[in-house]
């Protein structure tokens, strides 16, 4: 195995790219098999276009520590425009091209951003009123398209730019660690979006340390599917293409097939790719005939009983760290008894779903949100490597991850180097000891700078010791394994003073084939609610199945046709129910307060396009309250 390559004394990220330059010239770097013509750029190829981009802005005037704009999305330009503008000593400032109009508009006036880099003509147009009252320097499109007149600023396309490049010499940028790299502007869900400060040194910590988890070889091939400017995806590339590793581009659409096709070693994502992928999975078993149906099941259910006693027997399972050593011993002697059934299931069946997936998967890493247990355990069965981080956009953003030699299930892992980690009580601050619940406050290297311009909202936090608080409830393990239970924020507090962590229930009536999406509502109510989206074949399927006629309206009809139709048929609401029941009684820790007790069907899945999802696929749960209040208020007045 090649050692990995040491950047310990580099102080910005660009300096990164002569490095890989040297050592991987002739490697790929970024691969993008989905834009015409293909495009595949060398490590040597990379170094080079960074380079005339940067000495392109140098020469329309960008100054050392100047702000720039890049509104634009995933592609080996979105890259180059990203380090091209450090290369040329600027800071930039990131958001997707997808992006409301004003929220652009926002940042792009907050930033202070005197020079603007957009996707293509169609993100200018949706600009195009607002910024004809701000003094920009040019603008550069990172699409061949020919640019048009805006107002007397000087607008170029990628080519012109590049070209423009060739004939200047670039100059050093003066930059240190403390320099502002970026500024990553958080969503605004709760109002206007602060602008989160990383320095150079904060992503380094990154690019450094990231190693805890990942081993990554030269020409190892990465899947990049999440936002190239978000934390999580942005760290991740820098630290894989400063190891030699080729990037791959993809997206939801095409990245079950770019599994298969170019057969990656490392997928960064996060679970809801996961439960997409299990989804397809499932789907294709359940196509089987009944015998082999039959089989596959009782396999899989002998292979998790196997892997949960191997848990216990490793010291590896959350609930069971304080066992007798006779009851570890006993673990041990199931587990070798049901070792030979696993090894045998993973021949017949889990080898090929291996294969199915490209075959050559080294680590998954899950982050941007908890993984489900039971996503966490088919993982493990099947023998593909599934790794959890946390973080978050303020620290840049790992903090914890599990790794190989310590995948505790059900955790998100022990703190990475120059990393500190401490629970408080969320309203004395005071430490708490180790496995109680409170508030997750985190130290180190890669926590933020500040928010940019907000010193009250800096303060508010990052304490004098340098303590952020990150929002998030969880404990320690004996082993200082960080295990999350759900945002301060997302507690669901019920009408007789019981808290209730809605992300661990929803992960338990994921489990249920029948559902697709879920989420849970009851703030001041006697009980939780529900607010389902249905796995609509499935759930015809078992119609089908029972001959019953199932006429379901398209997810776009009127919610009283939604209402009249047969969802609301006591056949289909009890199987609801009896599923809501199963899944929630049957997780560790259930008590009676969890039970679901109203729930409402939505047809129209939570998503990106309608707002309702954030980048990384979380659901936006005040978005998603105040757009179905209505529904919410009937459901608990029934």
């Amino acid at each position: 195995m090649t050692a990995l390559v040491n950047y310990s004394q580099i102080q910005s990220l660009p300096e990164i790219w002569p490095v890989t330059a040297q050592k991987f010239g002739n490697l790929p770097a970024l691969h993008d098999p989905h834009s015409k013509p293909e495009l595949i750029l060398t490590y040597g190829q990379l170094y080079q276009q960074l380079r005339q981009f940067a000495a392109a802005l140098q020469s329309l005037g960008i100054e050392p520590r100047e702000k720039i704009a890049i509104f634009a999305d995933n592609s080996p330009r979105w890259f180059i425009a990203d380090q091209g503008t450090m290369m040329a000593g600027a800071t930039n400032a990131v958001r997707s091209a997808l992006a409301d109009k004003d929220e652009l508009l926002y940042i792009l006036a907050d930033s202070d951003s005197g020079s603007l880099i957009v996707e293509n003509i169609k993100t200018l147009e949706k600009l195009k009123a607002g910024i004809d009252a701000i003094n920009l320097k040019f603008i550069v499109l990172l699409s061949d398209e020919t640019p048009t007149e805006n107002g007397g600023v000087k607008i170029f396309n990628f080519s012109q730019l590049m070209e423009l490049g060739q004939q200047q010499e670039l100059k050093p940028a003066p930059l240190t660690q403390d320099d502002l790299a970026t500024l990553i502007y958080t969503s605004g869900t709760t109002g206007q979006p602060k602008g989160v400060m990383l320095t150079h040194q904060n992503l380094l910590h990154q690019v450094r340390n990231l190693n805890a988890i990942l081993q990554p070889q030269p020409g190892d091939r990465v899947l990049s599917i999440l936002p190239s400017w978000h934390s999580y995806e942005r760290s991740a590339e820098y630290f894989l293409l400063s190891q030699g590793c080729e990037q791959i581009y993809t997206s939801i659409r095409t990245f079950k097939n770019d599994l298969k096709t170019f057969k990656p070693c490392h997928m960064v994502g996060v679970p809801r790719l996961w439960e997409s992928l299990y989804e397809g999975i499932e789907k294709q078993l359940r196509d089987q005939p009944p015998n082999k149906q039959k089989l596959v099941n009782y396999l899989l259910e002998t292979s998790k009983r196997y892997v949960l006693v191997k848990r216990i027997a490793d010291n590896l399972s959350l609930e069971h760290f304080n066992i007798s050593p006779l009851e570890r011993k006993k673990a041990r002697v199931q587990a070798l008894l049901l070792q030979p059934i696993h090894a045998l299931a993973d021949k017949l069946v889990y080898a090929q779903i291996r294969q199915g997936v490209g075959g050559n998967i080294k680590t998954l890493v899950s982050g941007g949100g908890s993984l489900a247990g039971y996503l966490d355990t088919f993982y493990e069965i099947v023998g593909i490597p599934v790794l959890v981080g946390y973080g978050l956009t303020e620290t840049s953003p790992v903090t914890n991850a599990r790794t190989f030699d310590r995948n505790l299930r059900g955790s998100s892992g022990r703190a990475i180097p120059e990393t500190e980690i401490r629970i408080v009580d969320p309203v004395t601050r005071e430490t708490l000891p180790r496995g109680e619940r409170g508030l997750v406050l985190i130290r180190g290297t890669q926590v933020m700078k500040g928010y940019y311009k907000k010193p009250e909202a800096t303060a508010k936090a990052i304490d004098s010791q340098g303590w952020f608080d990150s929002g998030d409830l969880g404990w320690l393990t004996p082993m200082n394994d960080l295990v999350l239970t759900g945002r301060a924020k997302d507690t669901i507090v019920l009408s007789n003073g019981e808290n209730i962590e809605p992300q661990p229930i929803e992960d338990a009536c994921l489990r249920s084939p029948f559902i697709s999406q879920i989420m849970l509502v009851g703030q001041d109510q006697k009980a939780l609610g529900a607010l389902i989206v249905p796995n609509l074949d499935i759930l015809k399927q078992w119609a089908d199945e029972r001959k019953i006629t199932l006429a379901i309206p398209d997810k776009t009809a009127p919610r009283q046709e939604i209402i009249n139709s047969d969802l609301y048929g006591k056949t289909v609401k009890d199987l609801y129910r009896q599923e809501l029941n199963r899944e929630v009684k049957n997780r560790p820790g259930y008590r009676s307060d969890d039970q679901v007790k109203n729930f409402d069907f939505i047809l129209e899945p939570f998503s990106l396009d309608n707002g309702m999802m954030t980048q990384t696929l979380k659901i936006k749960r005040q978005v998603v309250t105040e757009h179905y209040r209505d529904m919410i208020n009937e459901m608990f007045n029934k």
